[in-house]
């Protein structure tokens, strides 16, 4: 199994996006969750519309750290959790699967719907961490802040961060790529 990568490309996340809410809103908005929140997508799937309405905030328990998680609503997320929300029902899951009355989609259909969009755009190596990943990548390119973003996603240590959204190898390509033995 190849390990999944951010992508990268800042005009890519968002074509993603685009493509995404003109072939099916619901799938747009769990793109945006998970590029915007950086949760894990198991935790993304069983988020409720009274988890998000008319909340600043959202206080969840993670599921794979049992770690409690309050995080600010991003206002690009806000906007299309809005819309996307606006005639539903407190108790419905977001993202709602169309097998059975109360059942998220599973985690295969995420990967799936992401899978696809990316390929869309010639980008092949992804999975649902890809989003987690994604909003890793660029916004340490704008802080430049390891530390903060190891708080964001729970880990231990700022090299287990910084390997997870690809700096690191980031920096390798550069340095080899660059490299020169003519003096």
């Amino acid at each position: 199994m190849n390990a999944v990568e951010p992508i990268r490309d800042r005009e890519k996340v968002q074509d993603i996006a685009d493509y995404l809410k003109s072939k099916n809103e619901r799938d747009y908005v769990l793109w945006m969750f998970g590029i915007y929140t950086a949760l894990r997508v198991s935790d993304i799937l069983k988020m409720r519309v009274r988890d998000v309405k008319n909340k600043d905030y959202i206080i969840m328990r993670e599921q794979k750290t049992n770690n409690e998680r309050k995080f600010v609503i991003n206002k690009k997320l806000r906007k299309a959790i809005d819309h996307y929300i606006k005639d539903k029902p407190d108790y419905e899951l977001l993202f709602k699967s169309r097998q059975g009355q109360e059942k998220a989609i599973s985690r295969q259909q995420a990967y799936n719907i992401i899978k696809e969009a990316a390929a869309h755009f010639g980008i092949y190596n992804v999975g649902t961490h890809t989003m987690r990943k994604t909003f890793g990548y660029h916004m340490y390119m704008k802080t430049k802040d390891g530390m903060l973003l190891m708080k964001i996603f729970g880990h231990s240590d700022v090299h287990i961060t910084l390997g997870n959204i690809g700096v690191g190898q980031d920096t390798i390509n550069k340095a080899m790529a660059s490299f020169n033995l003519a003096y």
